[in-house]
């Protein structure tokens, strides 16, 4: 759990542990530098693990979509969708984060060390989706294809096994439910693309609060991207 930059040891650590040596080491530190770190010292240079994080969720969505894809050539596009979902939340990522030791090579503020952010879900997914992301541009997606199915083996095979997971919008109609709430309501807040192949952006809103916002090329999907992420707010 540093509160300074990553050194030699640590960097050489953390590339142990994750089977892949990186050419640009850069690229590393970044995924691992959190952004309380900068707030805390704004005269470093550097960058946080932000932008990466964005890289890898997207290339973890194409991995584990096309790894779906080929393993359960039977099912249809719905079901395939709801595994994907499920491979890709918070909480499975947050497995993999552990099992890699994620919140002992982050680096944070103090502040936020001091609250427990090494051990915050959000932290532990966030920062591996960053490494996923450091290890496409460093390495190319095949790179990231066997890092990926490796720290998300279990998760991946116990998906595989399992019935179709619960739909992600009825899971938080229940979650709504169980705690006396009302349901949630989903609007379409962004049409683009061309008419043969639009995007879609939809918001959940849990009274009156947008508390999960998705985008995908079918209505449905982008209500099941906001519920994941309204759910994974509330929990």
């Amino acid at each position: 759990m540093p509160s300074t930059p990553p050194d030699h040891d640590a960097l050489r650590d953390a590339q142990s542990r994750l089977g892949v040596t990186f050419k640009d080491i850069r690229l590393l530190c970044v995924a691992l530098t959190h952004q309380s770190y900068l707030n805390e010292n704004p005269a470093e240079s550097g960058e946080s693990n932000e932008r990466l994080e964005f890289l890898g969720d997207s290339a973890l969505n194409y991995i584990v979509a096309r790894y779906f894809y080929e393993k359960l050539p039977e099912l249809p596009e719905g079901d395939l969708t709801v595994r994907r979902a499920e491979a890709v939340r918070r909480e499975t990522l947050e497995k993999a984060a552990r099992r890699l030791g994620m919140g002992d090579l982050l680096v944070m503020g103090r502040g936020e060390l001091a609250s427990g952010g090494a051990e915050r879900s959000s932290n532990l997914a966030n920062g591996f989706e960053a490494l996923v992301g450091a290890v496409v541009l460093d390495r190319g997606l095949s790179a990231a294809w066997e890092l990926v199915l490796e720290w998300l083996a279990p998760e991946l095979d116990e998906i595989v096994a399992a019935e179709t997971p619960k739909d992600p919008k009825s899971r938080l109609q229940e979650l709504l439910q169980s705690r006396g709430k009302l349901p949630p309501h989903y609007r379409v807040v962004h049409i683009s693309g061309p008419d043969n192949a639009p995007e879609f952006t939809v918001e959940v809103l849990i009274d009156g609060d947008v508390l999960g916002t998705g985008t995908a090329g079918r209505k449905v999907d982008a209500e099941r991207a906001a519920a994941i992420e309204a759910a994974e707010e509330l929990a």
